[in-house]
């Protein structure tokens, strides 16, 4: 008997609930505060998060900035560097297309669930609050179909709301047979935002269509002087590895409404090829421009959103 739909376990991250109004904002900080205390005790501790940089204390400079929690760790004297004018402009980029809301939560679950725009909605959040900690300007983009938002970069905490609000509202929507044109919205995008900025996209980059135009978006970020993160979001498991019992199951496009019935078994060395072909396409086009392509796995932490961020941001100096 074929199931009515294919119904996927919840995500070991389940106890961030995004379905609360007014969440993003606390949970993205408790994200933030929990990835710095790790990092000072890491061997990344050196990463700035709370100002411009540090430097090596010289006999005559003041005092006041010395930062006493370096010298406990290391028996140095380092000073806290600060910056008046905004150190970097970066624009968020995130997608929400239907493809995006996978996995969905089993009917009539009351457990909290992270699908992957929640996961990048969340990881979004976080770099938010890890720009303004450096005094950085940031600014959102949202696309399916088409662009449909697009702020500009400001580092007000008023602006960061207007973010986070924004961000709520798309969470909130349950979203089917929504399509993507990613070639298009990032042409769009790569136009609009202020030239030299960091673009940092969030995206499963499943999209119909010829991906020869997917990459020449991506080129044209490059080509107008943006420097590119592109975190591929995906919940591994399922969608790479393919992971599902064998037994009958129905599998629904969410973004087409197509179904197919089938046992996972009768295609999953053809599924895997493909798609690892697809992505290998990606990561090497993404080489070849100089874009940081991230694969970020939703069953995993936000390390890998958050250290990758650090380091392209400490190249950026």
């Amino acid at each position: 008997m074929w199931t009515n739909q294919i119904l996927i376990m919840p995500s070991i991250l389940e106890q961030y609930d995004l379905r609360q109004h007014g969440n993003l904002d606390l949970l993205a900080r408790q994200v933030v505060e929990g990835f710095i205390i790790g990092l000072h005790k890491s061997p990344f501790h050196g990463f700035s998060v709370e100002f411009a940089e540090h430097r090596i204390y010289n006999q005559g400079d003041s005092t006041k900035n010395i930062d006493w929690k370096v010298y406990a760790r290391t028996d140095r004297l380092y000073t806290k560097q600060f910056e008046e004018e905004t150190n970097l402009r970066c624009q968020i980029v995130l997608d929400i297309s239907s493809s995006m809301y996978f996995p969905e939560a089993p009917k009539a679950s009351k457990t909290p669930h992270l699908n992957k725009l929640a996961f990048s909605a969340l990881a979004a959040g976080s770099l938010v609050h890890l720009l303004q900690k450096q005094r950085d300007a940031y600014g959102l983009s949202v696309f399916g179909e088409e662009v449909e938002l697009h702020t500009p970069c400001k580092s007000s905490s008023k602006h960061r709301h207007l973010l986070f609000s924004y961000i709520e509202q798309y969470l909130s929507q349950k979203s089917r047979q929504k399509g993507t044109n990613a070639a298009q919205a990032l042409h769009e995008i790569a136009e609009r935002i202020h030239r030299r900025s960091l673009v940092v996209i969030f995206s499963d980059m499943f999209e119909d269509g010829d991906s020869e135009e997917l990459f020449s978006a991506l080129q044209h970020l490059k080509y107008n002087k943006h420097e590119v993160i592109l975190f591929h979001v995906v919940d591994k498991r399922y969608e790479l590895d393919f992971e599902f019992e064998n037994r009958p199951y129905q599998f629904i496009d969410i973004e087409t409404g197509e179904k197919l019935k089938l046992q996972p078994n009768q295609l999953k060395d053809f599924y895997k090829q493909q798609v690892k072909k697809y992505k290998e396409a990606l990561k090497l086009k993404c080489l070849q421009y100089k874009i940081d392509f991230v694969e970020a796995d939703i069953q995993e932490d936000f390390r890998q959103v958050l250290l990758p961020y650090l380091v392209k941001r400490s190249k950026m100096r």
